[in-house]
């Protein structure tokens, strides 16, 4: 018996690994590597900012919008590029996006964007896939940087705090609110509806908010408290210097006067002449801050493609006070020297000051109710466009006070803007005089000859306030019947109003389809004394009967909203008070009217 020895195998024939040869299965492991890597390499390669403007039209058009704005330049010193905010971190998203993409290599083929003109007859439709595509992903690329819980309200103004604890109950996220952040913003193109819809709440998108942004909340707005109150007193402290200095410059020549005055002080501090059982020593006050509001009208709040905050305000209940109460100063300023974004003072005055900072105290008796306001004189600034500098020559000041009434939409949260439309006087859709007189029956009953005055929509019948289809905005001539506005005013559906002039002259009225003036009681005195400070006192019954006098009762709190007319300003052009509760013996109301 013979044997023969068969020659061996090699190793990388005799082994196997999932029924391939371990040399076989080497080569297709390193093949793989390599292929993986130089995949991602170049995946990679495809998300930096080089390859991102390689082409001409980002380049040229997109990169330029980008480049100076916060993503691009910040504080933190670490700017975002195109795949940071456009291309998703994990693989799955990513190699998708990348197929999508693909799309965009047929745009630069065809030559979809390239030109300007092209660019940006497209902007819309570009700018609407990438809203659509975070609000889908709950604004995804947006968290790799920013995130609820890691953005303390000790760093945020405190409307952006306000807006962001909103967004954590209601399910809101980023891409609702910041468009345009790193690219022009065309959102003002969109259709209204379009937006209503994408920027509606996801429920899904709710959080509850983090125990550590209460707690910088809490030291936000106690830090805040502390150094508004040292303003305060720093202001008082630098208003009695001028006074003293005043009053020590004039003490020789005064001395005669000072003597006279003396005696009215003692008979002011008693109340004066409309008031003079008041102890106003007694009685606390109330910061105001008035700012100036241009021509941001009721519907211009309302119009989420104008105003951010119309959501909050006709969604989510916000009065316009939980945003823009402590940025008042800021707001006025923009507005007043006409550099807002929205160009809400196309005319600015030169030298009219965005805010006044006044003081209100308000007391009652069995009877009346009493107001004293105060404030400094801004000196006179002529208006550029009216002959003579001054909008209304016979009155330097006019104040208002206007109660909101019952059955008013967002009234207990927009308050006398209710009555501010975008086709009133000096605004940009005020009809002129051949119009008003074409309406023929409307312009009698508004009794409405060159202007339209403030009204309240519940008078119309159709109040334009999106702008469809170029559409004015407003509704003058669509007025309500007559037994409709009748009935309105029998339902407590009006503005209380009550007016003031410099020479201690007043009215008394209300606003509904028109400013009308009642059989009302009022009275009423202004003055400014030498140091500059206007100084007005009026009353009125607590419970007028007269049509369009809203009663003032205990255990109620009302929205009211002052208005001051400076330096002979008439129309738009004056100072307003945002929404502000007035109750009576309830301190707990911004304007405590304290019983005496």
């Amino acid at each position: 018996m013979s044997s023969v020895t068969e020659p061996k195998k090699s190793i990388w024939r005799r082994y196997f690994l999932f029924g391939l040869p371990i040399i076989g299965f080497a080569g297709a492991f390193a093949a793989g590597i390599i292929f993986w890597g130089g995949f991602n390499t170049a995946m990679e390669a495809t998300n930096k900012l080089g390859f991102c403007i390689s082409c001409h039209e980002m380049e040229d058009f997109v990169y330029e919008e980008y480049k100076g704005t916060i993503h691009d330049v910040n504080r933190s010193g670490v700017g975002a590029v195109c795949s940071d905010c456009h291309v998703p971190k994990d693989w799955t998203h990513k190699i998708w996006r990348k197929i999508l993409a693909s799309k965009e290599v047929w745009g630069k083929l065809t030559g979809t964007i390239s030109t300007p003109e092209r660019f940006d007859a497209k902007r819309l439709e570009l700018a609407m896939n990438e809203w659509e595509r975070m609000k889908a992903t709950d604004s995804r690329e947006c968290r790799n940087c920013h995130d609820f819980e890691s953005m303390l309200p000790e760093l945020q103004a405190p409307r952006a705090r306000q807006q962001h604890m909103n967004a954590l109950t209601a399910g809101q996220t980023c891409i609702d609110c910041h468009k345009g952040v790193a690219h022009h913003d065309v959102r003002d193109r969109a259709d209204p509806e379009y937006l209503e819809a994408l920027e509606a709440p996801n429920p899904d998108f709710a959080r509850e908010i983090p125990q550590m942004y209460i707690e910088s909340l809490a030291r936000a707005e106690a830090s805040e408290a502390e150094a508004e109150a040292a303003m305060k007193a720093e202001l008082a402290a630098t208003q009695a210097r001028i006074v003293a200095a005043v009053e020590a410059a004039r003490a020789d020549e005064r001395a005669i006067v000072e003597a006279e005055m003396a005696g009215q002080a003692a008979e002011a501090s008693a109340g004066g002449n409309v008031a003079p059982n008041v102890d106003w020593d007694a009685v606390a006050s109330s910061d105001l801050t008035l700012f100036y509001p241009g021509q941001a009208s009721f519907e211009w709040v309302q119009n989420g493609g104008l105003h951010g905050g119309a959501r909050p305000l006709t969604r989510g209940g916000d009065a316009c006070t939980t945003c823009h109460a402590k940025e008042l100063e800021a707001i006025g300023q923009r507005i007043v020297t006409g550099t807002d974004e929205g160009g809400l003072e196309p005319t600015p005055i030169p030298g009219k000051r965005g805010t006044i900072a006044a003081t209100l105290q308000a007391a009652h008796d069995d009877e009346n109710v009493y107001f004293r306001l105060q404030w400094i004189d801004g000196g006179h600034n002529p208006a550029p466009f009216v002959d003579g500098g001054k909008m209304d020559p016979d009155n330097q000041i006019k104040v208002a006070m206007m109660i909101t009434g019952t059955g008013i939409e967002f009234g207990e949260q927009v308050g006398c803007w209710a009555t501010c439309h975008a086709d009133n006087t000096y605004m940009p859709f005020a009809p002129d005089g051949d119009a008003i007189a074409a309406s023929g029956d409307v312009a009698t009953q508004l009794q409405a000859t060159d202007t339209i005055l403030k009204y309240l929509s519940e008078s119309r019948t159709e109040v334009e306030v999106k702008g469809r289809r170029s559409k004015p905005l407003g509704g003058w001539d669509k007025l309500e019947g007559t037994e409709a506005i009748e009935q309105y005013l029998q339902d407590g559906t009006f503005m209380d109003l009550m007016r003031i002039y410099a020479d201690s002259s007043s009215s008394n009225g209300y606003i509904l389809e028109r400013r009308v003036e009642n059989d009302g009681e009022i009275e009423a005195e202004a003055s400014m004394s030498a140091d500059g400070t206007w100084t007005v006192i009026f009353s009125r019954p607590l419970n007028s009967d007269a049509p369009g006098d809203v009663a003032l009762e205990a255990g109620t709190t009302y929205t009211v909203g002052f208005a001051i007319h400076d330096d002979y300003a008439a129309a738009r052009f004056h100072h307003v008070t945002l929404d502000t509760s007035l109750a009576l013996d309830d301190p707990s109301a911004t304007i405590n009217v304290v019983g005496q």
